[in-house]
């Protein structure tokens, strides 16, 4: 659980190669090869003292910066296969599947010829089935924004 209800998260990130492939990690300001990245992020409800739904904003666009910015304020996203390092002792909830919690509900972008586009997609099944167990309600996100 974030230690704010909502905030900005600014870090610089760089990739780094693995033996699982490329990764982003959180930098050192000046570091070589690095780009600044800011996220804004608010609380939309939380299920105990560990489970938080986060709705998060990119400000600037670089390679997993929403995965990254979460698990850099200490709440990783379940099932989340990089950057998802859980202790030892944690056991993954029962009934939630093991698969990356991250959506993009919503996109607003300029057309090219005027106006925007604005499209909303379905949150999926592995996620609703999550939030129905944590007890969460997906109407929440849209009443708060």
């Amino acid at each position: 659980m974030p230690k704010k209800r909502e905030d900005k998260i600014s870090t610089w990130l760089v990739k780094e190669q693995t033996l699982d492939g490329d990764r982003m990690r959180v930098a050192r300001h000046g570091e070589p090869d690095s780009d600044h990245a800011v996220s804004y992020y608010r609380v939309v409800e939380q299920a105990g003292q560990t489970m938080s739904w986060l709705e998060m904003e990119p400000y600037t666009g670089r390679t997993h910066q929403l995965r990254v910015h979460a698990a850099h304020i200490g709440c990783p996203i379940i099932g989340d296969p990089k950057y998802f390092e859980a202790d030892q002792n944690w056991e993954f909830p029962g009934g939630l599947q093991n698969r990356l919690h991250l959506h993009a509900r919503r996109i607003v972008i300029p057309h090219p010829n005027g106006g925007v586009i604005d499209v909303t997609a379905p949150i999926p099944p592995h996620m609703r089935q999550s939030w129905n167990l944590l007890g969460f309600d997906e109407q929440s996100a849209e009443d708060d924004a």
